[in-house]
């Protein structure tokens, strides 16, 4: 079931620290394609951007934003439920979702407070007063783009606590957009600039690669060759 050679590629990761003797049994059973399909997907991955999202409870508004997180690198999605639960609808997601790691807040007053002492700072999109544009966002520090309900935003509570309130400019009739566009948008553009000015703080860690790197290829297993894998590297990060 495992192969006897090994590519350049693998060798290379062997190198980096990400393919080693503990996950040797798991990473033999991929097609060096996928490790390296996957590998170039997380030397783009970061940490440094992240979304929090407020009672969104369409699933697929909830489906979409995941899906835009994937699309540009985003590896931390957090979640406050409304009065909907949190049910990304599986048909827009793509299996997106699949890839990320979702985490799910008590309230937005937790999700907020957590972010920050974690070193990020908080930018809620807001349509009312003292809002500065998306691109004048200063993104030499970690940040959370924070989106609220579809139809009510951003909540007075997360106004309140956030370090600063964006606005996307806009020159039609209209004066929002869905926010599954406005996540993208917005992600496009703060990502953009992100990598320029963060340099290598924009990308994950060694560990942090190697931990999600592994997890991938689990995913990449069928579950009957999961089982068997983890229970013989005894456990699973899953």
């Amino acid at each position: 079931m495992s192969r006897m050679r090994m590519t350049k590629e693998e060798e290379l990761h062997i190198e980096e620290g990400l393919l080693t003797d503990d996950n040797r049994l798991l990473w033999e059973m991929i097609l060096p394609s996928r490790l390296k399909r996957m590998y170039d997907v997380l030397s783009e991955r970061t940490r440094y951007i992240t979304i929090l999202t407020e009672a969104v409870d369409d699933p697929h508004n909830q489906a979409a934003v995941l899906r835009s997180a994937e699309a540009f690198g985003i590896q931390d999605v957090h979640v406050v439920t409304g009065a909907a639960p949190f049910e990304p609808n599986k048909w827009v997601t793509r299996h997106a979702d699949k890839w990320l790691n979702v985490h799910k807040h008590s309230s937005i007053e937790q999700a907020i407070r957590h972010l920050q002492q974690n070193g990020y700072q908080v930018y809620a999109s807001y349509l009312g007063e003292g809002t500065i544009p998306l691109e004048q966002i200063d993104v030499s520090k970690p940040t959370v783009l924070l989106f609220g309900n579809e139809h009510r935003g951003v909540s007075e509570e997360a106004l309140a606590l956030a370090d600063g309130k964006f606005v996307i400019p806009m020159n039609g009739f209209v004066q929002s957009f869905n926010i599954s566009v406005a996540a993208a948008i917005s992600l496009y553009e703060i990502t953009k600039r992100a990598k320029q000015v963060a340099g290598e703080r924009y990308h994950l860690s060694l560990a942090e690669k190697k931990e999600i790197y592994e997890h991938w290829m689990k995913l990449s297993l069928s579950p009957r060759l999961r089982k068997m894998v983890e229970s013989q590297m005894g456990g699973s990060n899953d």
